[in-house]
């Protein structure tokens, strides 16, 4: 018995998944269970199965660490060519990677192959804001960039971060660390800030707003997909309002950096079949996610963009050198 396949026994029998047969598809989940990426492979692992994209069940396993990088480390120095293996990724996979905090590994050790959905990105302000456009917030920080802060669920450099600053880039501000941000612990408390005076705007995630627009305690400014979100279709995009600006937290995957060409088709057909699938669209329902389907190179590229828009954006405002 190889020490891989012993070590996958082992794992599968820690999980209580049961041993699976050689060459049944494996998917990590870089974190514990719960969240987002155990629902990413488990979801999606489980709906391959039912809708016979895969032969046999697929095993999770879960390789928390170093936020995401125990598990990144783990696939590009040890089974860089495993053709039967996934990773779930999300916007915090690719965030790490441009400001280098997998210790020097970068996205191209990896292959992108897809995301399937997305918690949308959102520009949030309290429901008796003066603002009533992203336009209008947005002017109101060009004439005193200093002067009006946005408050965000992540720490000074995190995808919250990033958000107003990649509107605000397209707006034309050209020096983005004299705008103001405070991080706290988690969307809620981002909200309070906002909903309290403190700061004039929030950025976050749909999934943290939803109960606070419908109690009326926020307006939602903008949403930052490249179409409406289906439910909240009175939300305008920020491309809708002259801002050219995608941020969401995708739900996707990807695989070893060594596999063949084929094997990368391989997983992008898998992917696209759970995309089309009536219980891809449940899930999403179910877990407050939106279409967002990039698979294959199309996603690579895409992957590629975001990185280094990322990096740059990142050194503007001093995380990284």
């Amino acid at each position: 018995m190889t020490k891989r396949l012993f070590k996958a026994l082992l794992t599968s029998a820690v999980l209580g998944l049961g041993a699976t047969a050689a060459n049944a598809a494996e998917c990590i989940a870089p974190a514990n269970p719960g969240g987002g990426w155990d629902f990413t492979c488990r979801q999606i692992g489980k709906i391959m199965y039912d809708i016979g994209a895969v032969e046999q069940p697929v095993q999770v396993t879960n390789m928390a660490g170093a936020g995401g990088g125990l598990a990144y480390a783990h696939v590009v120095n040890e089974r860089s060519d495993d053709a039967d293996l996934m990773i779930a990724a999300s916007s915090a996979t690719t965030t790490r990677l441009a400001q280098n905090a997998f210790a020097g590994m970068t996205a191209d050790q990896v292959r992108f192959v897809g995301a399937i959905g997305a918690d949308p990105g959102v520009i949030v302000v309290a429901a008796d804001s003066e603002y009533q456009t992203l336009g209008d917030l947005v002017d109101a920080i060009k004439a005193s960039p200093g002067e009006l802060a946005f408050a965000g669920g992540s720490a000074v450099g995190g995808f919250d971060h990033l958000k107003p600053l990649m509107v605000l880039q397209r707006a034309g501000v050209s020096d983005l660390t004299a705008v103001k941000y405070i991080g706290v612990d988690g969307g809620a408390d981002a909200i309070t800030q906002t909903v309290g005076g403190f700061t004039a705007a929030m950025s976050g995630d749909m999934s943290e707003v939803v109960g606070f627009l419908k109690s009326g305690d926020v307006r939602v400014l903008a949403v930052l997909t490249e179409e409406r979100v289906p439910g909240f279709d009175d939300i305008p995009t920020a491309q809708e309002q002259g801002f050219d600006v995608v941020a969401v937290n995708w739900r996707g995957l990807y695989i070893p950096k060594d596999v063949s060409d084929d094997t990368f088709n391989m997983w992008a057909e898998r992917l696209q079949m759970v995309a089309d699938s009536d219980e891809w669209q449940e899930a999403m329902a179910a877990n407050g996610l939106a279409p967002f389907t990039k698979v294959g190179g199309d996603f690579q590229s895409y992957v590629d963009e975001v990185v280094a828009e990322i990096r740059t954006m990142s050194q503007e405002i001093g995380v990284i050198q």
